[in-house]
């Protein structure tokens, strides 16, 4: 489950993000409490990279940063029995808070040659 927020350049107050981070331990502990929870974390803009291509040669550029209109701002990774239950737990996430803000539900790719 990635995290997305609409607008990167609207900062939460120290307080805010204090709330919300205890909310997403909560709502992490409620996943993990039901042995469903592989893996996750936040994100951070500081020394990001971006790697592209031009002339068909990589270019890396500092970024993404926080300025952009829509950010990825983590990702959970959880054991679900179906997209469904997956979803179930996207739509308890604090980060829904945020108006505009989403949680994208993907399945991983197995290392079986298909996606």
């Amino acid at each position: 489950m990635i995290m997305r927020h609409e607008d990167g350049k609207n900062i939460a107050s120290p307080e805010q993000m204090e709330a919300w981070m205890k909310q997403t331990m909560d709502w992490i502990g409620g996943i993990a409490a039901q042995n469903k929870f592989v893996s996750g974390t936040g994100l951070p803009f500081n020394e990001a990279r971006v790697v592209k291509t031009k002339n068909a040669k990589p270019v890396v550029t500092n970024g993404p940063f926080g300025e952009i209109k829509e950010t990825i701002g983590g990702f959970i990774v959880v054991k679900a029995d179906s997209i469904d239950e997956a979803v179930e737990f996207a739509k308890g996430c604090p980060v829904l808070q945020g108006e505009g803000n989403s949680m994208e539900v993907r399945k991983i790719a197995k290392n079986d040659g298909t996606h």
